[in-house]
């Protein structure tokens, strides 16, 4: 019982917390910078992109596609539609 309890949490450490924050169409990571108190101490700290697991139906290729992306990007998506937005970060070189 208590190797199959280790078993579970071995998968969900390297499925869940090993993934990386990284966008998967703009490339947006995590930045660094400081925690600033009242007395002007400094300590180190990171800022984290609002990513969200999101499934997107391509109707030329008939099939759907999951992708981890900022939410700047669904709105992107929203505008101009999942095929363009492909092609649009690929040019810019972030696929």
């Amino acid at each position: 019982m208590h190797t199959l309890k280790r078993i579970k949490r071995l998968i969900f450490n390297t499925i869940f917390k090993g993934m990386s924050r990284v966008c998967d169409l703009t490339g947006k990571m995590a930045m660094s910078g400081f925690n600033v108190s009242h007395s002007n101490v400094k300590t180190k700290r990171k800022f984290y992109p609002n990513l969200q697991l999101q499934k997107f139906y391509i109707p030329e290729e008939d099939r759907w596609i999951t992708l981890k992306v900022s939410t700047s990007a669904i709105k992107t998506i929203n505008k101009i539609g999942i095929s363009e937005a492909i092609n649009r970060f690929m040019k810019k070189g972030f696929l």
